[in-house]
């Protein structure tokens, strides 16, 4: 199992560089519902409509966790150790979301390659 970044999922949906890493995970793959809303979020931006792109979604093999207190409280533990690379909420509840399961995280935020948080991130470019 691994837990998918909004941006590697985007990269996946989008045919961009580095999606074709997440082609091959995605059998084994969840996502933390924020990162649900980064990615719908993005395809509301560009005019579609984000109740289809989530039905999609559902129909693929990925689990989308629900994001809850639990959840939110190891998101906000990682505030002070990821502060100094302007992780957003969505960044921090992709970490929890692979912390809570003891997965790695994959994503295409370089930044993330230097997080030493207790689990292996991979960066897709």
């Amino acid at each position: 199992m691994i837990a998918l970044d909004a941006s590697a999922l985007l990269a996946f949906l989008f045919d961009e560089r580095g999606g074709d890493r997440v082609a091959a995970m995605i059998d084994s793959s969840c996502l933390s519902t924020v990162n649900l809303s980064e990615v719908l979020g993005r395809f509301a931006r560009d005019g579609h409509d984000p109740y289809l792109v989530a039905r999609r979604i559902a129909s693929t093999p990925i689990e989308v966790v629900r994001f809850d207190a639990p959840d939110a409280a190891l998101a906000a533990q990682l505030f002070a150790p990821t502060h100094r690379l302007g992780l957003s909420l969505g960044d921090r509840a992709c970490l929890a979301l692979a912390l809570a399961r003891g997965v790695p995280v994959l994503t295409a935020d370089r930044d993330w390659a230097e997080l030493e948080i207790g689990v292996p991130i991979e960066v897709i470019r």
